[in-house]
């Protein structure tokens, strides 16, 4: 299946997406599809967590197609249909849908910040997603994290180890200290 042109949906533009089947994904960042032709595409998965719960071989996959002579791969994977639900897998999408839906002022308790600044360097060795500037609030460091992982009703980060993860909560924890608003914001991109 092709979905031609690019939708928008929570004030973020989609590309086109182009159905396949996931043969395997490996090495973290690849993964084999099927396409609907027939034809089998290393696309660049943009996760790199374990993808516990969504990467299982044969499911529904979706991906789109990128024309730049810069790109190694032409296809970025960008969802999987699992039994039970359609899953983000790329991890790009949750810093532009959270950065819009906070520039909308859909989130009730993020309201009342002018600015949204995107992957802010909060010291020589660490950047955060989001720095959210306002008027007579203090300054707002927002670390943004992919949720895949669900178990019945549950949804649970990480899915693998993370020292990044580490990191950007003591980062945060710090930040607090000298009197800043500090968030950590879970998307979790399945129905």
């Amino acid at each position: 299946m092709v979905v031609r042109g690019s939708m928008r949906s929570a004030g973020c533009l989609w590309p086109a997406l182009i159905g396949g089947r996931l043969v395997k994904r490996y090495k973290r960042f690849l993964a084999d599809v099927i396409l609907e032709d027939g034809s089998v595409v290393t696309a660049h998965c943009p996760n790199s967590g374990r993808m516990t719960g969504c990467s299982l071989p044969g499911q529904p996959v979706y991906l789109s197609y990128q024309d730049s002579p810069k790109r190694k791969l032409k296809y970025r994977w960008e969802l999987i249909r699992m039994p039970d639900s359609l899953v983000g897998v790329n991890t790009l999408v949750p810093n532009r849908l959270v950065a819009n839906a906070l520039r909308a002022g859909v989130v009730p308790e993020l309201k009342g910040y002018r600015e949204v600044s995107g992957e802010v360097t909060v010291n020589a060795r660490s950047r955060l997603d989001l720095k959210l500037t306002g008027r007579k609030l203090p300054d707002c460091y927002i670390e943004i994290k992919n949720c895949t992982l669900v178990e019945g009703d549950i949804a649970m980060f990480p899915d693998a180890p993370t020292t990044r993860g580490q990191k950007h909560m003591r980062e945060l924890s710090h930040l607090k200290k000298r009197g800043m608003r500090a968030v950590i914001f879970f998307l979790v991109q399945r129905m």
